[in-house]
């Protein structure tokens, strides 16, 4: 028996019928997305009510600035725009993974909207697919209840704005759900498609990889069954071979671009981004604690341990290990690499499986007191994000 022996190989709902599953699954999931996407929809009218108070956009906001500008201009004029700065820094567009602006860029060839309104649709749509995807994974461990309180939790996060922004987190954050869900359920060739998809979208896609090749050790090194895998196991192996081509094939292609093999490294090292190993953040930490805003620093300190304290619960409480390198692998790519530190809360968005311990909890609420908890947490996470986005933002 392997890891994996307690996941179901089909959702609950296959009848074996054509067209019935996918039916199925999408009346399950209903109440889920539906509160989900009430939760998003407070957000956006309280930031939009914000926006008309402050003089504010909310267009703009959501689909004109920060990373939304880099990746419109690669839809609408490729690669090769380089800014270098009065510090000496050099900021290359080269350090955005390519498929939110490949989608872009073909949809605004097929339709009206432009690119920037063409990554909203994209951020509109996934999101909804995202939610769709971590519900179906707490469905599949734990039952509907924590599945939609899962998909519910995630749409409510303190920077659950960016969703519905011009970026890449809810692209990314379906793909990987999915990734998640098809390992689960032993879905070789549709999680390694998965998998490489979401490695051409950010950088974090390593962390889907990882959970790939996890699931696949459990799945062949017991009892030396690797032995008879290219035989027995073909779609397996293929999933390992394909889970790495999105996320390695642009960094070589970067490479090539820049004619070095770090030539990826490089590029990110420019915008100061990199993996110290959480060096640079700790410096952070402790020249906040020891100034005089060390209340903020504490409340950073308290954010981080909580992060950790969620994470070695979905130990205990036995999480399947793919889902524990993904989420692992999340975290650690987040909290231990330098760049702006203000980023990290919107790097930790994929992060949905540290929800789960919070998801099992309320699941075990009266549905009511269950509502009030969201609801309070969707009202704070609309005002907060309305708050955020009109000042320091995501960047």
């Amino acid at each position: 028996m392997t890891v994996l022996d307690h996941a179901p190989s089909v959702p609950r709902g296959d009848d074996g019928r054509p067209g019935r599953p996918l039916r199925a699954a999408l009346h399950r999931a209903a109440p889920a997305l539906l509160a989900y996407a009430g939760a998003r929809l407070v957000g956006l009218v309280v930031m939009a009510a914000w926006g008309a108070v402050a003089g504010r956009s909310p267009h703009q906001l959501l689909s004109a600035r920060w990373d939304s500008l880099w990746y419109s201009r690669i839809a609408e004029e490729g690669y090769g725009h380089t800014l270098y700065l009065a510090d000496g820094t050099i900021h290359s567009d080269l350090a955005f993974f390519p498929l939110l602006p490949t989608l872009e860029r073909v949809i605004s060839a097929i339709s009206p909207l432009d690119a920037a309104d063409a990554g909203l649709a994209v951020s509109c749509v996934t999101s909804l697919f995202a939610a769709w995807g971590i519900f179906a994974v707490g469905d599949l461990l734990y039952g509907r209840r924590v599945g939609t309180a899962l998909a519910v939790l995630w749409g409510v996060l303190p920077v659950g704005i960016v969703q519905s922004m011009a970026y890449s987190e809810s692209l990314f954050t379906a793909l990987a759900a999915w990734g998640m869900y098809a390992v689960l359920t032993r879905r070789w060739l549709a999680a390694g498609v998965l998998a490489a998809l979401a490695g051409l979208t950010r950088p974090v896609g390593a962390a889907v990889i990882a959970a790939v090749w996890v699931a696949a050790a459990a799945e062949l090194l017991p009892g030396g069954r690797w032995r008879r895998a290219w035989r027995a196991r073909p779609r397996l192996l293929a999933s390992v071979a394909l889970a790495p081509l999105g996320w390695l094939g642009y960094v070589l292609w970067v490479g090539f671009e820049t004619g070095s093999a770090s030539g990826y490294f490089d590029v990110q090292s420019g915008w100061g981004n990199g993996f110290d190993g959480g060096l640079a953040f700790a410096g952070f930490l402790g020249a906040i604690l020891s100034g005089p805003s060390y209340p903020t620093g504490l409340a950073l300190l308290t954010g981080v341990a909580a992060l950790l304290w969620l994470y070695a619960r979905g130990v205990r409480e036995h999480q399947p290990p793919p889902l524990l390198a993904y989420c692992g692998a999340v975290l650690v790519l987040a909290l231990a690499a330098k760049g702006y530190f203000g980023s990290k809360p919107r790097l930790l968005i994929p992060a949905f499986p540290l929800l789960l311990p919070l998801a099992l909890g309320l699941a075990r609420l009266r549905t009511a007191r269950t509502a009030v908890v969201l609801g309070s947490a969707g009202l704070g996470s609309a005002l907060y994000g309305a708050f955020w986005l009109h000042g320091s933002g995501p960047p």
